[in-house]
């Protein structure tokens, strides 16, 4: 079959490599469409710590089982269209027997330490396939999972009806967060240096925008979500906070970048730092949630590209040009 392969870091080719063969407990999905997230950059650019190489990345995605593996459970056949949960835990460590899978010890996912979904076939349990309404397009079961972060963002740091939210970041994931947490009644500000995403997030109901935190005339919330992991950002929601503030680290930093927040303020003003990791028991919620158009996807989707063009997938994710990239193997979307 045909995939996108990262050999090492900065060498990527779009080649042929074995069809995957379902082991138990295990279904072959026929890749429908798979997203470009920032975590594929960071493994693209070797600043992924987890990824082995080669790799065929990919972990937003949903398809079609074509194939079953022995002792299948629940039901599943061949022609059943599903939204596949990448997550991999081993439901032995600490933190699994605890029901924080999402840190596990001996934590894998599909696209990120196995082979994944850019390509068009790809080998997962069947524990982790949600079936999708036949009203659901490849291209929306593809952004359950980036919602399911965002649903476990919004779980972690917690929101009440009326507070004022800051959200630095207006792409893919920020505008999720932005929807959810207008959902739960949060009035929500939206600040991005790429101003021309900024329109969106009015048009998703952000009472303002702004390009820079500083540029929001000092203004103060209850609660921020840093959804870019870049530094200066995450320096930036931490300081807009009120006495009592939560900040949220959502975003994918590098894992060698650090921070400088003031120990005192987190002292004297009691404020929440709280990190989110992935996915944890939410993607269900996730696909009811896109399934039941309570996230506008049509506002998210920017761009579909042919698998043999991966690479240029990449470099458009990486412009900042659009908001959500996808990959349709089999040429368009359903």
């Amino acid at each position: 079959m045909r995939a996108a392969i990262v050999d090492k870091p900065g060498e990527i080719r779009v080649g042929e490599v074995p069809d995957p063969k379902p082991g138990d407990r295990q279904v072959v999905v026929k890749v429908g469409a798979c997203g470009i997230c920032g975590t594929d950059l960071h493994i693209a650019d070797g600043h992924f710590p987890p990824t082995p190489y080669p790799i065929v990345p990919g972990h937003e995605f949903a398809g079609e089982i074509v194939e079953l593996g022995a002792d299948v459970p629940g039901g599943w056949k061949v022609g059943d269209r599903v939204a596949v949960d990448p997550s991999l835990f081993c439901g032995y460590c600490k933190p699994c027997r605890s029901g924080r899978g999402n840190l596990c010890e001996n934590w894998n996912a599909t696209g990120d330490t196995v082979n994944g979904a850019f390509a068009e076939y790809v080998a997962v349990p069947s524990a982790n396939c949600y079936r999708m309404p036949d009203t659901m397009t490849w291209e929306q079961g593809a952004l359950v999972e980036p919602v399911s972060c965002a649903v476990h963002g919004v779980r972690r740091i917690g929101v009440e009806a009326g507070e004022r939210f800051l959200v630095v970041g207006a792409g893919t994931m920020g505008l999720i967060m932005q929807q959810l947490l207008q959902r739960a009644g949060a009035q929500v500000t939206v600040v991005d240096r790429n101003t021309a995403r900024l329109g969106r997030a009015m048009d998703l109901g952000a009472v303002a925008v702004a390009g820079d935190v500083k540029d929001l005339d000092d203004e103060k919330f209850d609660a921020a979500a840093d959804c870019t992991g870049a530094a200066p950002a995450i320096e930036a929601a931490f300081d807009s906070l009120q006495r009592g503030g939560r900040l949220l680290v959502f975003g994918v930093a590098p894992a060698e970048a650090r921070v400088a927040l003031s120990p005192f303020r987190i002292y004297n003003d009691e404020i929440t730092v709280v990190g989110s990791m992935a996915v944890m028991n939410s993607f269900g919620a996730a696909l009811d949630l896109v399934a039941s158009g309570a996230v506008d996807t049509g506002a998210l989707l920017t761009d579909t590209l042919p698998l043999e063009q991966y690479p240029d997938a990449l470099a458009l994710m990486r412009s900042g040009a659009g908001l959500k990239v996808q990959v349709i193997p089999g040429g368009e979307g359903a």
